[in-house]
């Protein structure tokens, strides 16, 4: 007999998706959650304009309130704007997001299912699956300040209580929220990033130039305070004699005044970039010795991976959800060893071999990691059917691990 839910074109309709489009207030912050969310609404919208049966049967839409990201484009999910009055400071309009978030967004959802991409949903919807990224408010309180801590820790247990299930990004994560109380493992849903938005990108040429590291080897970094991302280990490092020949080269909102204030030593060595573009990041990857990313714990990691895709050679602390997405691609480095930092650059200096196969073991690595990948997975996971059940083209063979080698995958020893 015949699977009558074999191909979305059966009788039997598949549930309407709303997709919380809180992040994609033109006012909200761009922080590597945002881009998580805004790439996986891309590919979704991506996967239901190659298949136009799917499209036919899933209704799609995302609400947003206020004004969205003028910069969206969509082509078969529709956006829908909710007036929302502005709120007169930051604090104000962030609260007016919050209540949206909690009593508008689930009674205009009613009747379909909710999905958020965004660590936080509306805490009663039952009909719903909130992505978590992290448990990071548990595993690196310090990182937020005390009423984010207050709001997440109260938030994301109701969150596992009441959604039909949780979605998160890495089995680090999954094993992380299960710990700390938030959600059954068996109930959390891991559907990995994506990082080939890098690959739409033109690199600057200027980049390199603009930022003052011409004719000079340079490493590439976040300029972040998050006590997680543990970028003064960085800075301790680079005064090292050693390096005094290659600049750190920081992006972000930290400044270098914001790291002295907390009693680092910031080496002169170190050039504080501010904000740089997606292109002119891109073109800084890609003429970097690498990048380094010593964080305690993440999530996921995305900026490694991204640097891989861009042929960058990373240098990753084995922390968190690293180890499981940086496989044997990245160079190791204690994240609590400024010595171990200086040897892994050194290395990388002085060996073009080893450059070479970390650019190589990079970008097998980062093209595991796509977003149509993380869309697929995700309308299995909401939908509850296999992809073909939906009439999506079936998994890909996931590219052979690479062969661990002493120059790349051996993780530099720690003291």
């Amino acid at each position: 007999m015949s699977n009558p839910h074999a191909d979305p074109r059966s009788p039997t309709p598949l549930p309407g998706l709303v997709i919380n489009g809180k992040f994609l207030q033109a006012s909200t912050s761009r922080s590597g959650v945002y881009r998580v969310a805004r790439e996986m609404l891309v590919a979704l919208d991506r996967l239901l304009a190659e298949n136009d049966a799917l499209a036919a049967a899933l209704r799609c839409r995302v609400l947003v309130p206020g004004d969205p990201d003028a910069g969206l484009r969509l082509s078969r999910i529709r956006v829908e704007s909710d007036p929302v009055r502005p709120g007169r400071s930051p604090a104000l309009r962030r609260l007016g997001g919050v209540l949206w978030e909690q009593t508008t967004l689930p009674r205009r959802a009613r009747g379909e299912t909710l999905v958020s991409l965004c660590n936080i949903g509306p805490v009663l919807h039952r009909d719903a699956f909130t992505m978590v990224h992290d448990a990071q408010v548990y595993t690196s309180p310090q990182s937020y300040s005390r009423t984010f801590r207050a709001w997440y820790r109260f938030a994301l247990p109701l969150l596992g209580r009441h959604n039909r299930a949780l979605l998160t990004v890495s089995r680090h994560s999954r094993e992380q929220l299960d710990r700390f109380g938030v959600a059954a493992a068996a109930r959390i849903h891991v559907i990995p990033n994506g990082c080939d938005h890098v690959l739409r990108l033109a690199p600057d040429p200027r980049a390199v130039a603009d930022a003052g590291l011409a004719g000079r080897p340079y490493v590439v970094a976040l300029a972040n305070r998050q006590r997680h991302k543990n970028i003064p280990v960085l800075l301790e490092a680079f005064h090292a004699p050693a390096l005094r020949h290659v600049t750190l080269a920081l992006f972000g909102p930290a400044r270098h005044e914001d790291f002295e204030r907390q009693g680092v030593r910031v080496p002169p060595n170190a050039r504080f970039l501010g904000f740089v573009g997606d292109e002119q990041l891109a073109g800084l990857l890609r003429h970097a010795l690498a990048l380094a990313f010593p964080s305690t714990t993440e999530g996921f990691g995305l900026p490694p991976l991204e640097a891989m895709a861009l042929g960058c050679p990373t240098i990753v602390a084995p922390c968190g959800a690293l180890p499981e997405v940086c496989g044997d691609a990245a160079l190791w480095a204690d994240p609590h060893a400024p010595a171990a930092w200086v040897d892994g650059i050194v290395r990388l200096r002085d060996d073009p071999g080893l450059r070479a196969d970390l650019r190589r073991r990079g970008l097998a690595q980062a093209a595991r990691f796509t977003w149509r990948e993380a869309a697929c997975g995700l309308l299995e996971a909401v939908l509850g059917r296999s992809r073909a059940e939906l009439g999506l083209s079936p998994r890909g063979d996931a590219p052979h691990r690479l062969p661990s080698s002493p120059s790349a995958a051996r993780p530099i020893a720690f003291p």
